[in-house]
């Protein structure tokens, strides 16, 4: 039997070159492969300091006797002063609340061999709510005048709440600041790296955070991070 050896070197060759190009298109296929998952995840940071657009102030106070009806006219005429006394600083009627009263047996609940002098203690107090953080401000220890006529009135600092309501407006600014913050991280990362910066494989926005100044608690400090992570060619 005579066997065509042009025939087998045609078949042969044709072989070589379809594994040649099987093993061209698998390469191509595995760099590309490769080259989606090189990336790069930075974080940007945007920070502002803004000042609270509003102010939440109570003022407590109480007084004690022994006859509970009289006691409760003598409440009133306390809460009179203290809220004249507020009007006086600047504060209007509309910012001035009042708060519930509470009663105390001080015979029934005393500990010891001495019972106390009066009987009842009534409690109270007036919050102010405003806008007006500035008069909030510049009004803290200006309660001489009260002391002087034995009104003792209470406004413990960590009962003081500054406010800021502006968040929502601020938004939008802060987290493209981050963005780009995060971008300018992964540029310089590139070219380190001797690689062109690609585009935007996926982004997280972290929680927006407010912290009060430790010294001055009017003046809020707002921040929010962003984590980017970018394609990497």
């Amino acid at each position: 039997m005579k066997v065509d050896w042009s025939k087998n070197v045609a078949a042969g060759a044709l072989i070589a070159v379809g594994l040649c190009l099987g093993g061209f298109f698998i390469n191509k296929g595995i760099c590309k492969f490769a080259s989606k998952d090189r990336a790069v995840s930075v974080k940007g940071l945007s920070t502002r300091e803004v000042t609270a657009d509003h102010a939440v102030w109570p003022l407590s106070y109480s007084w004690s006797g022994n006859d509970l009806p009289a006691l409760y006219e003598q409440l009133a005429r306390v809460t009179d002063r203290v809220k004249r006394h507020l009007l006086s600083l600047g504060f209007s009627n509309e910012d001035i609340q009042q708060g519930s009263i509470s009663v105390s047996n001080n015979w029934d609940s005393y500990y010891g061999d001495r019972r106390p002098d009066y009987k009842y203690t009534l409690s109270t107090s007036l919050v102010i709510s405003t806008d007006n953080v500035d008069l909030v401000v510049s009004s803290q220890g200006k309660e001489s005048d009260l002391l002087k006529e034995g009104i003792i009135v209470t406004s413990n600092s960590w009962n003081l709440d500054y406010q800021y309501n502006g968040l929502p407006e601020l938004k939008p600014s802060m987290i493209e600041e981050a963005t780009r913050n995060a971008r300018t991280v992964a540029q310089k990362f590139a070219e380190d790296a001797q690689c062109s910066l690609g585009s935007i494989r996926r982004a997280s926005q972290g929680q927006f955070s407010i912290e009060s100044d430790e010294y001055q608690p009017w003046v809020k400090h707002v921040r929010v991070v962003t984590t980017v992570d970018y394609f990497l060619e």
